[in-house]
């Protein structure tokens, strides 16, 4: 991390020990990337004693490159964080989630439950033989008049709606759709138009 770890507790006691497993579930965080610029922890117990029944709250923080992931405690794990090691223990595995969740939308790894991928070209060559689409996860896709099926690439224009398979490996020109289909108006425009 660039920036070293913060940690700050409400109402609860600062010890070495729990300072200790913070860093520790920290260190462990970064083993899936490299990339976490800073990481605040909050640890809260929010009626302010510790009395049998006091619910620990842990919030993490963590920068990324372009984006702030951020784990909030929910209320269905409440019974179990009337223990602070488990309450910390549960907000990283959150984090951890998270992570792995930021690190697939980084690498276009995210995956679409809701049919095919969709989206609008946005521009076309057809002298070239190449466009671009929009895609609905804001992704900006190459084609190639070769994987145009369901119709002609020359009848394609600017604006049209398309479904799309995109190649897993990504090329030297970024993501590049395999397959792209003709079709009529999408559920979800990209552009907001």
């Amino acid at each position: 991390m660039q920036t070293p770890l913060e940690l700050t507790f409400k109402h609860v006691e600062p010890t070495d020990e729990i300072k200790a497993l913070v860093r520790e579930k920290v260190d462990h965080l970064e083993t899936f990337t490299d990339q976490i610029t800073s990481c605040h922890v909050y640890i809260r117990a929010p009626h302010g004693s510790q009395r049998q029944g006091n619910l620990y709250e842990v919030t993490v923080e963590a920068r990324v490159p372009g984006d702030e992931l951020v784990v909030h405690p929910r209320q269905k794990d409440a019974a179990a964080h009337e223990h602070l090691q488990v309450a910390i223990r549960d907000a990283f595995a959150s984090m951890e989630r998270e992570i792995k969740r930021w690190k697939d939308k980084i690498r276009g790894d995210v995956k679409v439950h809701d049919g095919p991928l969709q989206g609008k070209i946005v521009e076309i060559h057809h002298d070239e033989g190449y466009g671009q689409i929009i895609a609905t996860d804001q992704r900006l896709i190459y084609f190639h008049r070769n994987a145009v099926v369901d119709g002609r690439f020359e009848d394609l224009k600017p604006r049209d709606t398309v479904e799309l398979v995109v190649q897993t490996g990504e090329s030297e020109i970024g993501p590049q759709a395999s397959t792209v289909r003709p079709i009529g108006a999408m559920e979800y425009d990209p552009s907001g138009g």
